[in-house]
């Protein structure tokens, strides 16, 4: 089984693995139709998933620190991977533990192309299972727990201006100050990341106060980069994008 850097090649599915057994523990697994903790981690060996169940195990161990059992898990890690877990709370945070078993068996049948798995969710739970993929809500969920971590925004109040849709996701005050912040999700240390129109036009109207802040490295420990007036510090070229009809700006060169 491939990894990249610290990222397993079935990293979504192992993550939605973890939680559903840290949170609900063998009631998860009765859900699968087994008896033991055991025998689910081989179920996963068999489908091709991972290549030893104690993968699963780990990834149990990784989010047993942020509920309530029995076991401690790997507590000496702290909340490093914690940005995991508010993600899957944002979006499945209040499934017991049958309804969160389907999504991960809607996981599964969707991703692994298991045929034997019969599931029945409702629209809104597909339309957040679309989400869970999407780089931009995890990046934007690890920008609002830790905000204050990043110098200009230490100390700041922050606003949430995602369902505006006006070229920027937040406007963080600080003091007499209101910067704007766009946050864009990169999954490795490096990459490039794209302005829409929107986020064009606001970054030439308010300059150094616009504020591209970069989640980089999402799939292991998350970092932040921030880049002020990125018009001026950064070069991209205008794509027309015509499946879409809008415009685009592209980052030519990588990021770091």
């Amino acid at each position: 089984m491939e990894t990249k850097g610290n990222k397993h090649e079935n990293y979504e599915i192992l993550n939605l693995l973890g939680y559903g057994l840290a949170k609900f523990d063998n009631e998860f697994i009765k859900q699968f139709g087994f008896k033991t903790k055991q025998s689910f981690f081989e179920y996963f060996v068999e489908l091709g998933i991972v290549e030893t169940g104690s993968v699963v195990k780990n990834r149990m161990d990784l989010f047993d620190p942020f509920f309530k059992n029995s076991r401690k898990g790997w507590w000496q890690k702290g909340d490093a991977y914690i940005h995991r877990k508010l993600l899957i709370d944002s979006l499945f945070g209040n499934e017991n533990a049958v309804g969160y078993s389907n999504i991960v068996k809607l996981f599964l049948k969707n991703n692994f192309k298991i045929k034997d798995i019969f599931v029945e969710v409702k629209p809104i739970v597909k339309s957040r299972f679309k989400k869970l993929q999407e780089t931009g809500l995890e990046a934007e969920l690890y920008f609002i727990n830790n905000y204050n971590s990043i110098d200009i925004f230490k100390n700041g109040i922050i606003e949430d201006a995602r369902l505006y849709g006006d070229g920027y996701d937040f406007q963080i005050n600080v003091n007499e100050n209101s910067f704007l912040a766009e946050v864009k999700g990169i999954r490795a240390k490096k990459g490039r990341f794209r302005l829409t129109e929107n986020e064009f036009i606001k970054a030439k109207e308010y300059q150094k106060d616009y504020i591209v802040t970069l989640v980089l490295n999402l799939d292991d420990l998350p970092t932040f980069l921030t880049i002020d007036n990125p018009l001026k510090n950064l070069k991209f070229e205008e794509r027309i994008i015509k499946s879409k009809e809008v415009k685009e700006y592209h980052l030519i060169a990588d990021i770091c």
